[in-house]
């Protein structure tokens, strides 16, 4: 991989059904073609889907929805950034939604809601702020450069993956779990 530093490269993208797939898809030919490693494409891949995905359900729930043609749907725009910092990919995306990202633990049976925690799990860094002088936040995460197989045990031990810069207590952590090969059978499953 090139040592030069890269531009960083932002999306608008419609709040439509179709956007979570053209996001991702974006999302690996940028990052190829700065040559990220497959791996670590595979691993942004996923985190983008979490956060396009809470850009384009969120903003609506406790709102009515009308019919995706319908003349009372309103189509909003959310953005997606990708930019390599130091020895990091991180990937932003900006919605409307002012609540911030909340991180829970799921019941086995529920059907969704673990958006948040799966971007803890695979992210080594992440957190979320609001945006200034426009509605919404820029919800942020960051993945190694460097696949976690190949951190140091003293790297991974002084560090807290997938924890957010202002994680309490009770926040669920990964315990020896190598979040590219959980990124890998996410990536297959949704892909079902």
């Amino acid at each position: 991989m090139s040592q030069a530093p890269h531009p960083r490269n932002r999306l608008t993208l419609a709040d439509t059904p179709n956007a979570v797939g053209l996001a991702r898809l974006h999302t690996a030919d940028v990052l190829s073609r700065w040559g990220v490693p497959t791996d670590i494409v595979e691993t942004v891949q996923l985190l983008v889907s979490e956060l396009a995905t809470n850009a384009v359900r969120h903003p609506k729930e406790g709102e009515e929805q009308a019919p995706l043609f319908s003349t009372r749907n309103t189509v909003q725009t959310f953005e997606i950034s990708l930019e390599i910092i130091g020895d990091a990919v991180r990937v932003s995306v900006w919605d409307r939604d002012t609540r911030p990202p909340v991180l829970k633990e799921v019941g086995v049976e529920a059907t969704g809601g673990r958006g948040i925690f799966i971007v803890a799990v695979m992210s080594r860094r992440w957190g979320h702020y609001p945006v200034r002088g426009m509605p919404g936040k820029v919800v942020w995460a960051e993945c190694g450069l460097v696949p976690a197989s190949r951190v140091g045990e003293d790297e991974r031990a002084a560090r807290s993956p997938g924890r957010p810069l202002t994680a309490g207590p009770g926040v669920p952590r990964a315990a020896r779990v190598d979040p590219n090969v959980l990124g890998r059978v996410l990536v297959g499953v949704r892909g079902l």
